[in-house]
């Protein structure tokens, strides 16, 4: 160490630069996450907007600059912010809330009873992060318009604008992440419309419209929009509701959301097998907190519930999902006990008769879809991401209020309340003889890790395990390996499938077995997150049809079964590669067709080839180079974007019901490429 530590080594970082000094802070990452943050940190202040009972319009613009950077715009028809002088700091309250952290108008419940913003520092840390923001302010029918570039105001004062808007009045904010902070700086379509449509449901009666006017995503599209579509269409028109719309205007597309039904709207969308018609929905103001729960019950033994917090998607849920889960739990014991008849299993009659209860809250939830939304003046989450409510008073508050209007739901539909406590009891007999091989499980695991090799490291950040089709790939991945941090799981044959098999019959999987024990973090309702044994789950499959059919197995497993692996980033996906290609001292591996074409006629020339079939083609140094070394390997990140339509897929694909799977396949056959690898 060197130099001295005095006084001089003392620095105050000036207005924004502690943001782009240590963004990670402030958003979290500053990867494809921590751009996204951006985005939702300007919608949500649109968002509070509309929860104070002044905007029903919003609309989302991703767009591309004269120089291939990407801009977003986010319009709204709300109150406008204020551009006044601010008496006490002297300059327009615009410029105040943009250029300065901890300023707005959130912090005395005055001009917003709830908002989703806390802290004072969404716009301003925006700010800081583009290489370029405008924000435009129409209030009192005029506009004014300011600049920024990184942070600081490029224009004296606020400039007067001569242009007409659809709206009276509202604010428009226009900026460019900065690719100076961000290792990526181009949105993501599928992220964002899926969040703007949660939003839309969150919000019944708002409108949010989304243009995506990007030219490069429009010719990579995923979605295959055929360029003669010219004319407009809905995805899906389902009671009435506006479902998203897409419209190809030229070459932009456009999508707009909205839902007169809210999170009721939500849950049937959610919903793939309904045992029930009628919706349990209620909205109610309870001592200052707004509490909206939907809920439904499907055929899946899937437990699927969603919890959101002033609008705020808190995934690790908190004390509001606590105190709905208790709630549920005590409205089902009490309903079974005054309705005994109903109840068909002699045990569970017999505990009825002595007052016991006879529903746990795994009983109670699985087949559970349920979307819980409130609504407080004071959240405290944890972390500037908030993904965790942490009220205490929030519990209780919910819990009562659950208890209380599902009861009532309950004894109003009869009919829905008989399929719902059928639902119930059949999972209450399932878990009673499941007890005995529960007990099975938790002694195998205390043997210790079957067919797992291990590795020397330690440390669950570092550590990685690949799960290896078969023992012979299995093998060759032992001797490849870095020891140090790398594990192998050998699985003989395919693991079943999770989707169309009960609790009890999966557990009796080996290869199922085998993988839980390896994680270390239990499933399902009882996994924990920060017992995960490595933070790389790595799916090493052969590039064959058997191989793809088996990452479709694993993948329906973690879905189900550990969810909350995938929301981590801890699920990966190995891309062996198919060729081999070699010309004197010159060797390369390459993982498509297209990438061998390139390559071959690159070189020119005679070029042996060779062609994997399968991981166990490969030797140990041939393995390690490819799929094993941090340096060379190439690794897909498994990650669910959009909950809605990853739901659609595992149950049409991986489902009990053909027709839906057959539809799927007869409408995207042609769209198959390489069927062979």
């Amino acid at each position: 160490m060197s130099g001295e530590y005095d006084a001089s080594s003392i620095q105050v970082l000036e207005g924004l630069e502690a943001v782009r000094r240590r963004p990670a802070m402030y958003i979290g990452s500053i990867d494809e996450n921590g751009l996204h943050h951006l985005v939702w940190e300007i919608v949500d202040n649109s968002i509070d907007e509309a929860m104070a009972g002044v905007c029903d319009q919003i609309k989302v613009v991703l767009s591309e600059t004269e120089h291939g950077f990407e801009s977003i715009t986010v319009h709204d028809n709300g109150r406008g912010i204020p551009t006044d002088i601010h008496p006490h700091y002297n300059m327009s309250s615009l410029e105040l809330v943009t250029t300065r952290l901890h300023s707005g108008g959130k912090f005395d419940h005055s001009s917003y009873k709830v908002s989703g913003g806390l802290h004072g520092v969404g716009i301003a840390v925006v700010n800081a992060l583009s290489s370029w923001m405008q924000v435009k302010v129409k209030r009192n029918g005029k506009i004014l318009m300011q600049e920024y570039v990184r942070g600081e105001t490029i224009s004296s004062g606020l400039i007067k604008v001569d242009e007409e808007w659809d709206y009276e009045t509202g604010t428009q904010t226009t900026f460019i992440p900065d690719q100076e902070i961000f290792e990526v700086t181009n949105t993501d379509i599928t992220v964002i419309r899926s969040r703007l449509r949660e939003l839309a449901f969150l919000n019944k009666g708002l409108t949010i419209t989304l243009y995506d006017n990007r030219k490069s995503t429009l010719a990579n599209s995923v979605e295959r929009i055929a360029d003669s579509a010219k004319e407009s269409y809905e995805l899906e028109q389902d009671g009435g509701e506006l479902e998203p719309k897409t419209v190809l205007e030229g070459k932009d597309r456009v999508w707009v959301f909205r839902y007169e039904g809210g999170i009721k709207a939500y849950v049937e969308q959610l919903t793939t097998n309904p045992i029930h018609e009628d919706i349990p929905y209620f909205d109610e103001n309870v001592e200052s907190n707004q509490v909206e729960v939907a809920l439904a019950y499907d055929r899946s033994e899937r437990e699927l519930m969603h919890t959101f917090t002033n609008n705020i998607n808190t995934r690790h849920g908190g004390t509001h999902l606590s105190g709905f889960k208790s709630g549920l739990t005590r409205v089902m014991n009490a309903y079974a006990l005054k309705n005994e008849h109903l109840i068909k299993n002699a045990r569970l009659k017999k505990d009825l008769k002595e007052k016991r209860s006879i529903f746990t809250g795994n009983d109670v939830r699985e087949g559970l879809v349920a979307v819980v939304s409130i609504k407080v003046m004071n959240p405290q989450f944890e972390g500037q991401t908030k993904s965790k409510l942490g009220n205490s008073e929030v519990r209780g508050i919910v819990e009562s209020s659950c208890y209380e209007n599902l009861l009532k739901f309950l004894e109003e539909h009869p009919q829905s309340a008989k399929m719902i406590l059928e639902k119930c009891e059949e999972s209450a007999i399932v878990r009673m003889r499941f007890r005995q091989i529960r007990e099975a499980i938790k002694k195998t695991q205390a043997k210790g890790t079957g067919k797992l090799v291990e590795c020397a490291s330690s440390d669950p950040a570092e550590r990685e395990v690949f799960l290896v089709e078969g023992d012979s790939a299995g093998g060759s991945a032992i001797e490849g390996r870095f020891s140090e941090f790398q594990a192998i799981l050998p699985l003989r044959g395919k693991v079943i499938n999770v989707e169309k098999a009960r609790l009890e019959k999966a557990m009796k999987n080996k290869e199922i077995l085998e993988i839980i024990r390896a994680v270390g973090a239990g499933y399902r309702e009882n996994f924990q997150i920060e017992k995960v044994r490595y933070h790389k789950v790595i799916l090493l499959m052969d590039a064959d049809i058997d191989g793809h059919h088996i990452v479709c197995l694993l993948l329906t497993f973690f879905f189900r079964y550990m969810p909350e692996l995938i929301d981590e980033g801890y699920l990966y996906v190995a891309q062996p590669p198919l060729f081999r290609l070699k010309k004197g001292n010159k060797e390369i591996y390459v993982l498509s067709e297209a990438e061998k074409e390139e390559i071959m006629e690159e070189w020119g020339g005679k070029i042996d080839i060779s062609r994997f079939k399968g991981l166990g083609e490969m030797n140990p140094i041939q393995l390690r180079e490819t799929v094993m070394d941090p340096s060379k390997r190439t690794l897909l990140q498994v990650s669910r974007k959009n909950s809605i339509e990853a739901e659609k897929i595992f149950v049409t694909l991986m489902g009990e019901d053909v027709k839906p799977r057959r539809e799927f396949i007869e409408t995207h056959a042609l769209e198959v490429e390489n069927l062979d690898i």
